[in-house]
């Protein structure tokens, strides 16, 4: 949790890079640095063509080579650089990265079990806690709203990045994690003002509805 620090309104859009083959083989991705896959590159174009219209001071993307392509297709419209903001980078799984979800059950069950139940209670093996993401993530925020007062500002991430930012702007912390999804290529809008946060949309997705599905 945090107190918003601005007189000016921040309008910020995070946005969830597009799909991954690590993604939609379900999984474990993390600090792994993978490529968007063809219809993560047409997701990608969708959301572009939504945020054409909105007048963009600056866009932040995670290190991660799947957020910074995203977020270079995003960025091209409004002829704006791309800010690379490693806080914004994935949580670390350590080990269960690269495995598929149904591995880690197997090889990992007790705490995958913790990880799904209560997922601020768990570090995967060699990753990251859930808390030490949130506050990196906290610490990240404050800052970009401190240097865009009165800006609209694009920010994109990962899952984990950015259902902790909406929990926090609901005012619920960590171990609400499951409460609230982050698909790829989701556009989230969140209104930052002196006192307090407005969730205006979350993980809207209707921008990708004419897409082809995928069928690689």
């Amino acid at each position: 949790m945090y107190t918003i620090r601005v007189v000016k309104p921040v309008r910020l859009f995070t946005v969830r890079h597009g799909e991954t083959d690590s993604a939609r083989e379900r999984r474990f991705t993390g600090g792994r640095d993978v490529p968007l896959s063809p219809h993560g590159r047409r997701q990608v174009e969708a959301v572009a063509r939504a945020l054409d219209g909105v007048f963009v001071g600056a866009v932040y993307a995670s290190p991660l080579e799947r957020a910074r392509a995203s977020a270079e297709a995003i960025a091209a419209p409004h002829k704006v650089p791309v800010r690379v903001a490693p806080p914004f980078r994935e949580m670390s799984f350590g080990e269960w990265e690269g495995l598929r979800w149904a591995d880690v059950t197997v090889r990992f069950p007790g705490a995958y079990e913790t990880w799904r139940a209560t997922p601020h209670l768990i570090v995967p093996p060699g990753g990251e806690a859930l808390d030490a993401v949130a506050a990196r993530v906290t610490s990240a925020l404050a800052t970009l709203l401190e240097e865009h007062e009165g800006q609209t500002v694009v920010l994109v991430s990962h899952a984990v990045v950015i259902r902790l930012l909406v929990l926090s702007a609901l005012g619920l912390g960590p171990d609400r994690l499951w409460s609230v999804d982050a698909s790829p290529g989701g556009i989230t809008e969140i209104e930052y003002q002196d006192g307090w946060v407005t969730v205006h949309r979350m993980n809207t997705l209707t921008h990708l509805d004419a897409l082809p599905e995928d069928v690689s």
